[in-house]
C-alpha cells in the first residue's frame, strides 16, 4: 500500500475522496456536530418532517452542546428519533447491564437525555438502543421514516464505524455481504480493545469486553448523510486512510469513498 497519504497536511486534506472539514479545536468540532443536529431538526420541522438520527457514544462531547441548545431554544424533540449505534456485551450472549461503567445506554442518559428538559424530550420508544432481538424493529423504524437523515459517529483505530471491525481471519465476506451486514453481535479486535482501554481502564485492555452488539454497515451506509468526527492524536492516520487510502473492507471507513454525502470533521491539530 502506498503510504504517502499519511503525510498530507492542511488544505491537502480537503481534497480526498471523503471530504474533510477542519475545525479550530476539539470543542469546535463537538459544537459543529451539535449544531448540525439541532439545525437539521429545525429544518425538518419547517418542512413538516420528522427527524431520524443514528447517534454514537464516541464521540460524546457534542451532547452537552446539543442539550444546551435544545433547552435554550425550546426545541421540541417529540418528532425526533435517535437510534444508538452499539453496546458492549459481557459475553457473546449478554449485554452489559445499564449499571456497568461501560454501558453506552447509561452514558447516553447521563450525557444527553437527562440533560434535556423533560417536556422537550422525545418519548422513550423514540430512544432506540440495539438489543439482541430488535434488528427487525430498527430496520422498520428506518424504513417507515424513509431512511436515516444523518448517521453521526467517529472512526475506530481499525477503521471501524460503530463496532463493524474489519473481517477477522476466520470470517469470509464479499464486499457486498459486508456492506449489507445488519444489527448483530460482533467480536472486538485486540487493537480496538487496547485503544479503548486508554480512556476506560488506564490501559488495562484485558478488562475490556471482547464482544459488542452493533448496528450494521447497511444501516450506516444507507443513511442519507454520514458525518463522522475525529479528534484524537491517533486519528491522524485513520482519517487520512479513510479519505485517501484504498477502498477496502479491510478498513471499513474507506467504504465512505463512494457514499454520495459523507464527510469527516477533524480538529485543526490533526491537520498538521
Amino acid at each position: 500500500m502506498d503510504k504517502s497519504f499519511l503525510y498530507l497536511k492542511g488544505e491537502e486534506l480537503t481534497k480526498g475522496k471523503v471530504p474533510i472539514d477542519i475545525y479550530k479545536d476539539k470543542e469546535s468540532t463537538f459544537k459543529a456536530m451539535a449544531d448540525l443536529m439541532v439545525d437539521t431538526i429545525l429544518e425538518n420541522k419547517k418542512a413538516g418532517k420528522r427527524t431520524l438520527f443514528i447517534c454514537p457514544l464516541g464521540p460524546i462531547g457534542q451532547y452537552k452542546y446539543f442539550a444546551e441548545r435544545v433547552n435554550k431554544e425550546r426545541v421540541d424533540l417529540h418528532d425526533v428519533t435517535f437510534i444508538n449505534m452499539d453496546e458492549y456485551m459481557e459475553d457473546e450472549h449478554k449485554l452489559v447491564d445499564t449499571t456497568h461503567q461501560l454501558s453506552f445506554k447509561k452514558s447516553m442518559y447521563e450525557l444527553c437525555y437527562n440533560k434535556i428538559d423533560q417536556e422537550l424530550l422525545m418519548n422513550e420508544e423514540q430512544r432506540i438502543f440495539p438489543t439482541l432481538d430488535n434488528a427487525d424493529l430498527i430496520d422498520k423504524v428506518i424504513e417507515d421514516h424513509g431512511g436515516v437523515d444523518i448517521c453521526f459517529g467517529g472512526i475506530g483505530i481499525t477503521g471501524h464505524m460503530a463496532f463493524n471491525e474489519p473481517p477477522f481471519a476466520d470470517e469470509h465476506f464479499s464486499e457486498e455481504e459486508f456492506r449489507n451486514t445488519r444489527t448483530r453481535v460482533v467480536r472486538i479486535s485486540e487493537e480496538t480493545r487496547v485503544v479503548n482501554s486508554m480512556d476506560e481502564y488506564d490501559g488495562a485492555y484485558y478488562l475490556m469486553p471482547k464482544y459488542a452488539l452493533t448496528i450494521g454497515l447497511k444501516e450506516i451506509l444507507n443513511s442519507k448523510k454520514i458525518r463522522l468526527y475525529c479528534f484524537r492524536n491517533w486519528h491522524r492516520s485513520v482519517v487520512r486512510r479513510a479519505s485517501f487510502g484504498p477502498m477496502s473492507i479491510d478498513f471499513p471507513a474507506s467504504l465512505l469513498q463512494n457514499h454520495p454525502d459523507a464527510r469527516i470533521g477533524i480538529s485543526e491539530e490533526l491537520a498538521k
